[in-house]
């Protein structure tokens, strides 16, 4: 069975913009520093809860 780029899942996530530097935004799961700007309003992870969440909502097939 052969695959092609049509047989993903591709969810439309937009993502915050990086900062350039502190203060950083807390993640909303674990509290550890984010890689963005502490003045972005919305929900923020940290480099390993965003690969977490990644993978808890992933498509599987």
């Amino acid at each position: 069975m052969s695959e092609s780029d049509s047989d993903y899942c591709l969810i439309d996530v937009s993502r915050p913009p990086r900062a350039e530097g502190p203060p950083y935004a807390r993640c909303v799961l674990c509290q550890e520093p984010t890689e963005y700007p502490e003045s972005y309003k919305g929900i923020t992870l940290c480099p390993v809860c965003e690969w977490r969440e990644a993978e808890r909502t992933s498509c599987s097939g």
